[in-house]
């Protein structure tokens, strides 16, 4: 039940600071750049992979230690 909650509360957070991220201009040409070539897509979608990785990695793990905590 505590993963869940955790869980909840980090997409909370996430989806909170993604709001405030695109309310705000983009001051930079680069952004402008990678975002009309398209590019811009390939970096998110290569950063949620490593964070939907380092998610998994960490669930697992705590599964394994839970389980060697009850043994």
């Amino acid at each position: 039940m505590k993963i869940i909650a955790s869980l909840i509360t980090a997409l909370l957070i996430i989806a909170v600071t993604a709001t405030s991220a695109l309310a705000q201009p983009s001051p930079t040409p680069m952004a402008d750049l990678m975002r009309s070539e398209g590019r811009i897509y390939v970096v998110i979608a290569v950063m949620l992979t490593i964070l939907g990785g380092l998610l998994m990695y960490l669930i697992r793990l705590d599964r394994k230690i839970s389980k060697l905590e009850k043994e």
